[in-house]
C-alpha cells in the first residue's frame, strides 16, 4: 500500500474505534512507537520497540481507562512516506477526575506498513 493508502485505512478504522485492527493491519513488526520526554513523568516509556512490545504498552494503557466518553481523529494529512492525524479523547483514567487529552500523531511508513508512530502532546 502506498502512504496515503495506509493513511486512509488507518482513518477508517480509527474512526470506528478499532485501534487492535489499526496495529495487526497496518503496523510492521519492528513498529518503533516514541513518546514526548514529559510522557515518563506520568510512568510512559518514551521509546517501545516492536509490535508486541507496542500493544502490550497500549493493553496496559487501557486497562486503567475507567471510562471513554468520546474520541475523534481528523482526516490524515499525507507528504512523502509520513502522514498525520490530530486526535482527541475525552476520558476518565481509574480514580481521576475526567479530562480532554489531545495530540498530533506522526506516522512513517514503508513498505506498506507502519514503521514509526510519534505522538505530540
Amino acid at each position: 500500500m502506498t502512504t496515503q493508502q495506509v493513511a486512509s485505512r488507518y482513518y477508517e478504522l480509527a474512526k470506528q474505534q478499532k485501534w487492535m485492527e489499526i496495529q495487526e493491519e497496518l503496523y510492521g513488526k519492528d513498529v518503533v512507537n516514541k513518546e514526548p520526554e514529559h510522557a515518563l513523568a506520568m510512568g510512559i516509556p518514551t521509546i517501545t520497540k516492536g509490535l508486541d512490545a507496542v500493544r502490550a504498552k497500549g493493553e496496559a494503557r487501557r486497562k486503567l481507562i475507567e471510562e471513554i466518553h468520546g474520541q475523534e481523529c481528523s482526516e490524515p494529512v499525507t507528504g512523502g512516506k509520513f502522514f498525520s492525524l490530530a486526535m482527541s479523547r475525552d476520558v476518565t483514567f481509574k480514580g481521576r477526575p475526567r479530562m480532554n487529552l489531545e495530540e498530533i500523531a506522526v506516522f512513517e511508513v514503508r513498505d506498506g506498513k507502519i514503521v514509526c508512530e510519534q505522538f505530540f502532546y
